[in-house]
């Protein structure tokens, strides 16, 4: 199962530990749908993982990502090649990073459940050495918020070099007009909606950085865990099925409006997704100090319902201006 020269010396029962992750964790990474899921019965069943009701949400987000492809109005506007690979981006960063993260957390469920930590498995699950430090850390001081925040950065350099500096991804996706265009003018955001109507979040902008995507990670992490807003997003969590169409959270709108993108099981096919052995980032690149830094500047209002319903406005606009001067 792994080429580590170290794997003959594991006893039986830690090899057997390898196997059931490896195994539960393919099961719960077939698609965005899955994948959101496990990270919320995750959390609900550790509480302390707070990285993984983070996960979750943000995951949601990547579904309705996703679904914006094919949706009433994206293809009007982006030709099928393009929508392909900016899906195929999509998955393949959430596919890598659930195949890295989900995997840890197992690990420490096994490790409750036995009450002995076992994180000296992470390196045959293909996990940083710098997340068995962090884990080693967590086990015994239980600083939940400095274990989120590790996953944090773990994630983000788990997809740098495999999707975001990938040549292919490289070119035909992050140094598109297309992607340019998105980035400059926050169309892409990540949202955490309520039961009430309400949505709350921030806006990326500068992707291809990762300390500024580990910067909206934490950013994030603040909004969603803020004690105004906790109970809100985790109500909408829990009662709203993940369908991955923006309708999940439009239908609470007190305006509501005609569902304009579909679910994402009945427009995406499973993917099957090949592994390709990496580095270890953190013995090739290191650690910055900032990543770990508690300073959070929120350069724009969280609550951004008034603010979406605007941008969505003109992205409508755009889109048909575009329809409008196109001439067959």
């Amino acid at each position: 199962m792994t080429q580590n020269p170290q794997f003959h010396q594991l006893c039986d029962h830690e090899v057997e530990v390898i196997d059931k992750i490896r195994l539960q964790t393919e099961e719960k990474n077939l698609d965005n749908i899955s994948r959101t899921s496990a990270y919320l019965d995750f959390y609900l069943e550790y509480p302390e993982m707070i990285w993984s009701f983070l996960a979750s949400m943000v995951s949601r987000n990547g579904g309705y990502n996703m679904c914006d492809l094919e949706g009433d109005w994206f293809p009007k506007f982006l030709d099928p090649p393009i929508r392909k690979r900016l899906f195929l981006t999509y998955e393949r960063a959430n596919w890598l990073i659930f195949r890295d993260a989900y995997s840890q957390l197992l690990l420490y469920s096994y490790s409750t459940k036995k009450s002995s930590p076992m994180f000296h498995l992470l390196k045959f699950l293909d996990v940083s050495t710098f997340m068995e430090k962090e884990w080693q850390v967590f086990w015994k001081h239980g600083d939940k918020k400095r274990l989120m925040t590790a996953l944090i950065i773990n994630e983000q350099n788990v997809i740098h070099y495999p999707v975001i500096k990938h040549h292919v991804y490289k070119k035909r996706v992050f140094n598109t007009m297309m992607f340019s265009f998105e980035d400059h003018l926050h169309f892409s955001t990540v949202l955490f909606p309520t039961c009430d109507g309400e949505l709350y979040g921030a806006s990326v902008n500068g992707f291809k950085s990762v300390s500024k995507r580990i910067n909206l990670g934490k950013r994030l992490a603040s909004i969603l865990f803020d004690q105004r807003y906790y109970p809100l997003f985790l109500e909408f969590a829990i009662q709203t099925e993940h369908t991955a169409s923006r309708h999940d959270y439009e239908q609470y709108f007190s305006s509501r409006k005609n569902r304009d993108t579909p679910f994402l099981r009945c427009t995406y096919p499973i993917i099957q997704h090949h592994f390709h052995k990496q580095g270890d980032w953190y013995k090739e690149r290191g650690l910055r100090k900032k990543w770990f830094s508690h300073e959070l500047n929120h350069r724009h209002p969280v609550h951004l319902t008034r603010w979406y319903k605007q941008k969505q406005k003109q992205l409508h606009a755009l889109i048909s201006m575009k329809e409008l001067f196109t001439i067959d």
